[in-house]
């Protein structure tokens, strides 16, 4: 049913059955098939193009400066405590300390080669090419906005700024929005009547659709979209509710698309926003500071099979349908059911078909940070769950390409290091306990601990010495004093988060595991602290574990380098009370602590907009006062 006038559709067909759509202000249709993807068949490539050397060395590589340091660590610590054979407690050590050592390696190869381009190399290999004016934009793009139950006020604000940004650009007239709503009936209500009242205050067409029955989550609301209207439309930009992404960045990747037809999506690497809480400005500032160099290493090596993380990228609508009509897996959770992590099996079976896939660099892509650590948990395990999914899809489907193996595998693993520190610990404590060895011997040497503090902390020292070679970038992170103050503070805090991450981690993935699939529903976007009482009973399993590890370490005599382990799982609910508090979050930012770069909007004057709605307690506020950031 079209609903061009505004009409309020019917819920429910003559049998009872809920509709697609409850209510929309739509284009006409322009169908375009979308076939759902058979993973057990190798699908016909769009073209064959020869091997490209010259990046399989580059992974090559990277490989080599990673397995280096952990087959030096391997060594080393054979020579410590293999010199009259392995035992099994040392053969069980062995075996986890080597591959998490392997682990760090690799990310701190992946940064020292993010820096060395964007110093030495200026960063040529990794942003897109600026916007050539003379070359007027020919394809039609729609932004597409998934929403499920968010703060409408804040969406269309950050509509608002990317439509009024859109106007200054080029070839900002082949640009659309469509808001693409799964909200319940009560939200959809909101929406629907702040949507009428702000439609004509836009320069552009801003489109809106609600479900009434949400198939499939985003993947399927964008699906549906791609069915009904992605006939009329080149290339889509999807994004989050929280996202906000420069006209300017728009227009130009849309013409990276139409400079290059055998390129299928590409993403853009978004900085965080919008930070109002303690953490969340801690996670901005790192964010901002330490992302550049590790994304720069991870576009270098990926090249044309870089990922996609569903929001903030551009994607060739024709190539999409084609490739990406995800099936209901058989079975139930966590491994059955519709597919929850879908945007890196999407670049893995873009790729699949002969597209390539693109990762760059942006100054202008933003989202916004779970405001407090459990709301960060709570999306961590939704992402859990969904890369575990992955793990028989390795196997089931055909043709994917090496290095999408690798991601998805990657991806996967991730979840699984949490439950390998937690064991190593556990090892070395149960053999000390057990006389297998003395608590000293267990630890690395002096070099082999001065290598490790490197790969550790190596790649947050080559970011600030990044950040200290441009002048316009150390001030906007406040001058050398201020961002090394906040360096400083990030490692303490990091230092207490990664216990308590890594036990929220293994209850996480053993809960799935055991058939506890999670919520998938709409993201606490906004908090303002959070009752100690509260903190104490969420984090009661890490209370738990610090007391245990703190009383095998004081029998073994080895609470000295579990001292760091024990003080973050015993702060875990101080620190998540605090940090979850927005005054304190003024006060860092009153005192230059964690201090960032203004956006872009902040710095350039736009047209007010002329349009009101109702909130829904019956105020009225402007589009921006409720969320200008």
């Amino acid at each position: 049913m079209m609903g061009n006038g505004g009409a309020q559709a019917p819920t429910t067909d003559a049998g009872g059955k809920p509709l697609a759509r409850a209510f929309e202000q739509v284009p006409p249709e322009s169908a375009l098939a979308m076939p759902e993807q058979d993973f057990g068949v190798r699908p016909d490539l769009i073209a064959r193009r020869p091997l490209n050397i010259d990046i399989w060395a580059r992974r090559l590589l990277v490989v080599l400066l990673a397995l280096l340091p952990a087959a030096m660590a391997a060594h080393e610590m054979r020579r410590s405590i293999g010199l009259d054979g392995i035992s099994a407690w040392e053969g069980v050590y062995l075996a986890l300390f080597i591959p998490l050592f392997a682990w760090i390696a690799f990310g701190f190869a992946t940064a020292m080669i993010g820096f060395l381009l964007l110093t030495v190399g200026k960063g040529r290999s990794v942003t897109p090419r600026p916007l050539n004016a003379a070359t007027p934009l020919k394809g039609k793009t729609a932004i597409l906005l998934p929403v499920c139950n968010e703060d409408f006020l804040g969406v269309l604000g950050r509509l608002s700024i990317m439509e009024r940004s859109l106007a200054q650009v080029m070839g900002g007239e082949r640009f659309e929005f469509f808001i693409l709503s799964d909200s319940n009936p009560e939200s959809g209500e909101v929406e629907r009547r702040a949507y009428q009242e702000m439609r004509a205050s836009f320069s552009r067409p801003v489109h809106y659709r609600r479900r009434a029955l949400n198939i499939g989550r985003k993947p399927g609301n964008i699906a549906e979209w791609v069915q009904r209207f992605g006939g009329g439309y080149d290339y889509m930009v999807v994004l989050d509710a929280d996202s906000v992404v420069s006209g300017q960045t728009m227009a130009r990747l849309a013409a990276d698309m139409e400079r290059h037809p055998h390129v299928g999506l590409i993403q853009t690497v978004p900085t965080v926003m919008g930070a109002a809480t303690l953490f969340a400005r801690w996670q901005q500032f790192a964010s901002r500071l330490f992302g550049p160099t590790s994304a720069a290493g991870m576009i270098w090596w990926a090249g044309s099979e870089g990922m996609f993380w569903g929001h903030n990228a551009i994607v060739r609508v024709s190539a999409f349908a084609e490739s990406c009509g995800l099936p209901e897996l058989p079975g139930r959770a966590p491994f059955g059911g519709h597919i929850l992590s879908h945007d890196m099996l999407e670049a893995a079976l873009l790729r699949r078909r002969g597209w390539d896939v693109h990762m760059v660099t942006a100054d202008d892509s933003f989202e916004e940070f779970p405001p407090s650590m459990p709301d960060l948990f709570t999306r961590d395990r939704r992402w859990c769950q969904g890369n575990i999914q992955h793990v028989p899809l390795l196997v089931k489907i055909k043709g994917l390409h090496p290095v999408s193996r690798f991601q998805l595998l990657v991806g996967a693993s991730a979840y699984c290091t949490s439950p390998l520190w937690l064991a190593l610990m556990l090892v070395v404590l149960g053999g000390a306990l057990a006389g297998v060895w003395p608590p000293a011997a267990i630890l690395p040497s002096g070099g082999l601990l001065a290598l490790t503090a490197v790969l550790l902390f190596g790649p947050k020292i080559l970011a600030i010495l990044w950040a200290m070679a441009d002048p316009a970038r150390r001030i906007g992170f406040g001058g050398a004093a201020r961002m090394t103050r906040g360096v400083l503070v990030d490692i303490i805090l990091s230092i207490l988060m990664a216990p308590v991450a890594m036990l929220t981690q293994t209850i996480n993935l053993f809960s799935i595991l055991m058939g506890r699939k999670a919520s998938w529903n709409g993201q606490t976007r906004d908090r303002d602290g959070m009752a100690m009482t509260s903190a104490i009973w969420l984090f009661k399993w890490h209370l738990l574990l610090g007391a245990g590890l703190t009383a095998m370490a004081v029998k073994a005599g080895s609470l000295g380098w579990m001292s760091p382990v024990v003080a973050g799982l015993f702060a875990a609910p101080v620190l998540a009370a605090l940090t979850a508090r927005k005054d304190l979050g003024r006060k860092a930012e009153e005192h230059g602590l964690f201090q960032v770069a203004d956006p872009w909007w902040r710095t350039q004057s736009y047209r007010p907009l002329r349009f009101r709605w109702p909130t829904t307690d019956g105020r009225r506020v402007g589009p921006l006062a409720a969320n200008d950031e």
